[in-house]
Parts: structure tokens; sequence; C-alpha cells
């Protein structure tokens, strides 16, 4: 069918070219009265212009017709925001090329007034296309700026903040897989829009499609907590479809965004929380809020605890609370699978968690 049409837009083209320029060639020629009269009529080279660039579709109809399907599959599969920038920043390329034309046109020179057009709309089409379409990620945000501002009017005071609806809360790939912020959700303690990258999404389906099955599991999991954050709770929650082609790692990618949308990053990743404290990007980590809302235990304290396995230094013993915190024994070795009676001798509070280090009551007593 598209070969079919593009023959008939060349017969068309050349019938028209014919009906001009033929006449006048024959003339110019000048081959007497050898040559019937009729062949110089606009008619007669409609049909000879029709006829010859028909044929000349013959060699390059199937070289066009794969391009254009090339670059229809390149623009079905590219993101709608890349063809909706894209085409925005062509039209304003056009619509420069045509204000510069104007004064060319005026100018009447041979050459630059009928060549030179031609080259600045094939140049600011080209130019503009590429700048909507690489700048789209800025522009978005300059549109979320504009909004943000209009909204600030209904505020009084000197400070302002932005409506709840509008603080995003980027969630990393291991804060998906952790789960724990689907029930942080749930209790309403975090408000705003939960913002969820594509780019993360791709990277939880590779690992849920991982031969290995620990991290199928994990990828799995993550998918059906997505799931349940969607479907099953009050929050909003949104898909960003952009991406930074330039940059690789995800991690990257994510303070990129949170710096883009004055976003905050939402993670346990103890080295993303250092990357986004580095780079003055708000972040929320996971780990923090559960050591926040652990029992507060001080130096003294007693505790009873299940000595289970040795630790890394001699004669240690550890165990665990049942929220999991770790706690190191002194001498606790030769308590291990006994369930004894220790004094906290320190606190080691960190981001990545919190480690109680202790000794044995009945040794404490000894001394």
């Amino acid at each position: 069918m598209m070969k079919r049409m593009i023959q008939l837009l060349c017969i068309l083209l050349g019938g028209t070219l014919g009906f001009v320029y033929i006449p006048r060639v024959i003339t110019l020629l000048n081959f007497g009265q050898s040559i019937p009269s009729w062949l110089y009529t606009p008619y007669t080279g409609m049909v000879i212009g029709a006829i010859i660039f028909f044929l000349l579709t013959y060699w390059f109809v199937d070289s066009l017709v794969g391009l254009i399907k090339a670059f229809e599959e390149k623009i079905i599969k590219a993101p709608v925001t890349d063809v909706l920038f894209g085409t925005i920043g062509l039209v304003f390329g056009l619509v420069i090329a045509f204000l510069i034309q104007i004064p060319l046109e005026r100018l009447n020179i041979v050459g630059i007034s009928t060549v030179l057009p031609i080259f600045i709309y094939l140049f600011l089409s080209y130019f503009f296309f590429q700048v909507g379409f690489k700048k789209r990620d800025e522009l978005i945000n300059l549109f979320h700026i504009t909004k943000s501002k209009d909204r600030r009017k209904e505020y009084d005071g000197d400070e302002m903040t932005a409506p709840s609806g509008k603080i995003f809360k980027i969630l990393d790939t291991s804060v998906i897989i952790d789960g724990r912020i689907a029930d942080i959700c749930q209790t309403g303690f975090l408000e705003g829009v939960l913002v969820i990258p594509r780019f993360v999404l791709e990277e939880l389906q590779h690992i849920a499609d991982s031969s290995d099955a620990l991290k199928r599991n994990r990828g799995r999991r993550g998918l059906d907590i997505l799931n349940k954050i969607q479907k099953e709770l009050k929050i909003k929650v949104e898909i960003y479809e952009g991406d930074f082609e330039e940059v690789s790692e995800v991690d990257s990618k994510l303070v990129k965004l949170a710096q883009l949308v004055s976003g905050i990053v939402v993670t346990n990743d103890f080295n993303l929380n250092k990357v986004c404290e580095l780079q003055g990007v708000t972040v929320l980590n996971i780990n923090d809020l559960a050591n926040a809302v652990k029992p507060v235990v001080l130096p003294g304290e007693e505790l009873n605890v299940q000595v289970i396995k040795d630790g890394k230094e001699q004669n240690q013993g550890v165990g665990y609370l049942d929220d999991g915190t770790m706690i190191v024994v002194e001498e606790g070795r030769r308590y291990i699978g006994k369930t004894i009676d220790v004094i906290i001798t320190s606190v080691l509070q960190t981001s990545a968690g919190r480690m109680i280090f202790a000794k044995p009551k009945l040794l404490e007593q000894a001394l």
C-alpha cells in the first residue's frame, strides 16, 4: 500500500513538472518542423513527466519504503514524551525558519532568496527537534515549577511549601524489594506522591528474570509489593517514563531525577544514602526509621538473650532481639545455645543498623 502511494505521489509530481517545464525544454532545443506540434502542448509534457517519474520509482521506491518503515518502528518504540517534545521542537523550528524566510525573500537576491531558506528550514527543524527530544526532562520539570508557582499564590507567609500532593518520593530498587515501604504507606506516615522510575522497573524485571533462584524470588517479591501499593493502598503512585541515557548506574539516575524534580529518594541502601547526602539530595532511609522506632536500650540495662553463634572476635557470642537487633556478648562463646541475662555495655547506632554490646551478668557479678 505504501509503495503504491509513493508511486502515485511521484506520478503527480512528474506530471506537474512536465506540464510546466517539458514544453519549455522542447522549445529551447528548437527541433523546428521535425516533430509534431502537439508535443509542444503542456498536457503532452504532463504525460511525459508522469511516465518518466513512474519509471524512476522502480529504482528507489523499495529503499524509500524500507527507510520509512524503519523510521516508523523507531517512533513507535520511543516513549510518548520523547515524540511529543521532539514534535514541539520541530514545530518551533519551522516557525522560526518561516520568520527568517520573510526578510530573505524581500532581498530578492538570486540564490540567497531561493536556496538559502531551504537549508534554514532543514537545519532549524533538525536542531529544535533534537533540543525538544533531549531536553524533555528539563522541560517537564519547567512545567512542574510553573504549576508550583501558581499554587503558591494560594498561601500566605514568607516561607512557601509545596502541597503534600506534589512532594515526590522516589523509590529505589532495594526499598521496593525490602517490602516495608508498603506497610509504612498503609499506616499513613508517608505522604505525597510515590514516583517509580521506569529504569527501576526494568531493573526489577531483570532481577525477576534472573537464573539465580534467590534473585528471581527477590525480584518477584518487589513486583508484588509494587502491585500491592498501586491497587490496595490509597497513596498516589506515578510512573516516571523518562531516562538518563548518558548515565549507566541506576543509583546515579535516581540522584539526577531527585535533583530534577526536587524530590526525595526513599531507600534502605547505605551507599545510596551517602551519595544523596554528598550531592545535597534529601533522602529517607527506611533503616533509620526502623531504628528510630525500636525500643531504647541504655548501657547498664539488663536483657535476656539467647546466644546462638560465635562472633568475629575471640570468645564473643552473638544473639538477636525480637526486632532483629544484633547483640554481641563479650566472653559469650561459652554460652552458645543458652539463654542468659546480659548487661549492656554500649550501643552503636548507624544508618546500616544498630548493634548492642553486652557482657554476661554472671561474669559481671563474678568480677
